[in-house]
């Protein structure tokens, strides 16, 4: 079974849950051009000045998402 990994891209600011929210629509986006399979696109706001976008793959394409859409970190998906 391949691992899950959770790609993330941070942003702050009085903006950051518009933008979040807008960075998902191109992720998805990028899946639909690129033909490439994801379990999860979505956004998680931690407080009003911060919320992160983020995309959970199989570990075996991550490597094409992370070149292409340069996240600002990643993990291991629960």
């Amino acid at each position: 079974m391949s691992r899950k990994i959770k790609l993330i891209w941070d942003f702050k600011g009085p903006d950051a849950l518009e933008t979040a929210k807008h960075h998902c629509v191109h992720l998805k986006e990028f899946t639909q051009i690129e033909n490439l399979s994801f379990h999860e696109v979505n956004f998680k706001e931690v407080n009003e000045m911060y919320t992160l976008a983020y995309v959970i793959v199989d570990e075996s394409v991550m490597k094409i998402f992370r070149d292409a859409l340069k996240p600002h970190r990643g993990e291991l998906a629960s």
